[in-house]
């Protein structure tokens, strides 16, 4: 309860107050404690008057905003009504029938034109309305029209599986040839929109088109047929004559007053002519069968032939709608034209045969010519090599024993020039076993650097010759290569490359392209021409023409060609007049960690063989060379026994009685037993010895026999240094058996 009544005036509430301050300071000067409790009380009634009062206002103010939240309320509910108003008053304006359904697919308005064509439904249309229910009561309207083959259920099934669909559109058939299209379009809420739109006068138009269409498509077909140089005729699905031109009757003999419309195919087969033959196995009967047949016809073709000569061909074709179409084309002269030119083909071919024969004979006397000329060079390269052997060991031998300067120049240009002789026949050899085709190759992992070591020595007394600055580039790559071909082509470009530089360097080494190292050898020499760079890979072909025979018969490029395209390593050359060449090869790298295989290199010449006391046993059938061998080894300190043949070499063992420390054996004999079967006989009764086989046949697998049985092979011409090393390793293997 409040000390001052807010009706009061202002004066009488000043009154009031005026009486309450003078009590008030009354009771404070002469009041007892009970007074002061008192007007502790009236302070606690002051500070509750407060907080009402604030509370008071701030309902005020609440309810203020109750009022202004109402009358808005009150504004959007009417503004709502009016929206909703004008939309059901815009849809009702809408010429199609208009119905929305909510994301749950229940019904919140539609139009009054929406159904209208299905008057028995209209009492259901109403919100609240489930899509389902919808789609089942116009499936049983009445004023539904349904194809024959169509039930109720399956409409609606169908049309509520379209349902799931964001867009749908298609046509409904209504009683009285009368059409509606129905499309759904889905809302961004996931509601749907149906309008229903009249589409019958559409339809009746595109009807009276189309048949017009089919009017004219008919006098064009019609005029189509007659134009055609064939004989067509048309039947539909029962087989009956819809469609033909005159060129069927005339071709197949059928009377004019056969060919009508509705004509049975069966009777029109049976009409025609009984001369005409059929072919590709099928006849009349089987033709009947085709057209009458009630499965998928597949398309024929055959040929009737006609006692006059004539020849028809025959091609079926089904159509679309199960009807076919039958055309006849008259291949008289095609036939005649084929049977003429088989005759002339037969004749051609008897010609061709001929000539084949006769290139045959020609290509076989060439390979009989080539194989012949492959084993003369071979044969002729053995018994060239023997004596170029025997050449080079008395050389070596008398250089041993010539103190004078003058005269060890002369014996070593001798020495030179014997192998230059046997570089031409390797080379000649090279050429004859790579264009025979018969050469094997031993491609298997092997280091660069294994090449390029030996090819620096040699190459590198060559250049310094010439005054050239020679440079290889070592690498460390493993790559897939036969070792042997692959150091034959190096050194061949090599070579070439040092022959025809007069100043300047040549410089040698390797980058990783694709997977592969490219080997590049570069030189600053003349270069090559663009019109000679294919001649130069052609054997006995050199630019040169002042170079001399020593210096090669221009077969270095063609070997290296034939072996790079036989090993597969591809070869570019690069080329400039007046700034140097470049030949490239490929050679693919090892992929995978392989055990790479060193080429053993020839030792050292032994020093201490004149007191090994070494008994070598030299089987060898050239007179020349096995002297020159027996000089060559007694100046080492070694003692020779000597034989021509297998047998005297085994009677002489038997004669002497006594087991030699090495064998010296060369491969071809003569009659009688070859190096290794004597090698087999020798050790079967004395045991292993070690020993070499020599022979001017470089083939891989005479090498592999010997690496078999743990003997050397030395290819001729000897190499002093291959064969001290043989020996030396049987004078090293005699004293660790402590053989006397």
């Amino acid at each position: 309860m409040a000390l001052i009544n807010p009706q009061d005036s202002l004066e009488r509430q000043n009154e009031k107050l005026l009486k309450i301050s003078e009590a008030l300071m009354r009771r404070v000067e002469y009041g007892s404690e009970q007074s002061s409790a008192a007007y502790a009380q009236f302070e606690r009634a002051a500070l509750l008057e407060k907080q009402v009062r604030e509370r008071t206002t701030q309902l005020e103010r609440t309810l203020d905003l109750l009022h202004e939240s109402n009358a808005r309320l009150a504004e959007a509910n009417r503004e709502t009504e009016a929206a909703r108003s004008n939309l059901a008053n815009a849809i009702e304006t809408v010429h199609e029938g208009f119905a929305l359904f909510d994301p749950e697919d229940v019904m919140v308005m539609c139009n009054t034109r929406f159904c209208r064509d299905f008057r028995d439904t209209l009492d259901m249309l109403r919100p609240g309305l489930p899509f389902g229910e919808y789609v089942d009561r116009v499936s049983r309207s009445r004023y539904l029209a349904l194809p024959p083959d169509e039930t109720h259920a399956r409409w609606a099934e169908r049309r509520i599986r379209r349902h799931q669909d964001r867009h749908v559109m298609f046509n409904a058939q209504l009683v009285g040839d009368r059409w509606l299209q129905v499309s759904e379009h889905r809302t961004p809420d996931g509601g749907t929109v149906i309008l229903q739109t009249d589409v019958t006068d559409i339809i009746r138009l595109e009807r009276q088109e189309r048949d017009r269409l089919k009017d004219k498509q008919a006098q064009m077909i019609r005029a189509t047929l007659d134009h055609l140089d064939q004989g067509v005729s048309i039947f539909d699905e029962q087989a009956r004559l819809v469609g033909w031109n005159a060129k069927i009757g005339a071709l197949l003999s059928l009377p004019a007053r056969r060919l009508h419309l509705g004509a049975s195919f069966p009777v029109l087969l049976g009409h025609i002519d009984g001369e005409l033959s059929f072919s590709k196995g099928i006849d009349r009967d089987g033709f009947r069968d085709w057209a009458l047949s009630k499965e998928p016809r597949k398309p024929l073709s055959f040929e009737v032939s006609h006692s006059d000569g004539m020849v028809l061909h025959i091609f079926g074709r089904e159509m679309p709608d199960r009807g076919f179409v039958i055309s006849c084309t008259d291949i008289t002269a095609e036939r005649e034209a084929a049977h003429r030119l088989t005759e002339m083909n037969e004749i051609l071919e008897q010609r061709v045969m001929e000539r084949t024969l006769e290139l045959e004979d020609a290509l076989n006397a060439a390979e009989r010519a080539n194989a012949s000329k492959s084993r003369f060079v071979a044969a002729a390269s053995h018994d060239l090599l023997q004596p170029l052997s025997a050449a080079k060991l008395f050389i070596s031998s008398l250089a041993d024993k010539c103190p004078e300067d003058d005269d060890r120049a002369i014996l070593g240009k001798a020495e030179s020039a014997l192998s230059g002789a046997e570089k031409i026949i390797d080379a000649l050899l090279d050429i004859s076993k790579l264009e025979s085709g018969r050469i094997s190759f031993d491609v298997r992992p092997m280091a660069l650097r294994e090449v390029f070591a030996p090819l620096r020595d040699e190459m590198g007394i060559l250049a310094a010759r010439k005054g050239l600055d020679l440079r290889i580039v070592d690498s460390g790559l493993v790559v897939e290569s036969d070792p042997a071909y692959l150091r034959r082509i190096l050194q061949n470009l090599m070579g070439n490359a040092i022959r025809y530089t007069e100043s300047g360097r040549v410089v040698m080494g390797v980058r990783r392209v694709n997977g592969a190292a490219r080997i590049e050898v570069w030189d600053t020499g003349p270069g090559i021409a663009k019109q000679d760079q294919n001649a130069i890979f052609e054997e006995f072909r050199r630019l040169d023409a002042t170079a001399s025979a020593n210096e090669g018969l221009g077969l270095g490029l063609a070997i290296v060609e034939r072996a790079c395209a036989k090993l597969n390593h591809p070869l570019r050359l690069w080329s400039e007049p007046g700034r140097g060449s470049c030949f490239m090869v490929n050679v693919p790298v090892a992929t995978l960690p392989h055990q790479v295989t060193h080429a053993a290199r020839p030792g050292p010449r032994p020093q201490r063989l004149a007191q090994s006391g070494l008994i070598a046993l030299l089987v060898e059938n050239d007179p020349a060379l096995r002297r020159a061998i027996t000089i060559l080894v007694e100046s080492w300190g070694v003692n020779v026994i000597e034989a021509s043949d297998a047998d005297s070499a085994l009677e002489l063992l038997i004669d002497l009685e006594i087991t030699p420390d090495a064998l010296l054996l060369d491969y071809q004999l003569g009659n009688g037993m070859n190096g290794l079967e004597l090698f087999d006989a020798i050790t079967s009764r004395l045991g292993p010895l070690p020993g070499a086989v020599i022979s001017a046949n470089r083939s891989e697998p005479l090498d592999q026999f010997c690496q078999s049985r743990g003997l050397e092979f030395l290819p001729k011409p000897l190499d002093r240094h291959r064969l001290s090393a043989v020996l030396d390793a049987a004078a090293q293997a005699q004293g660790r058996t402590g053989r006397p």
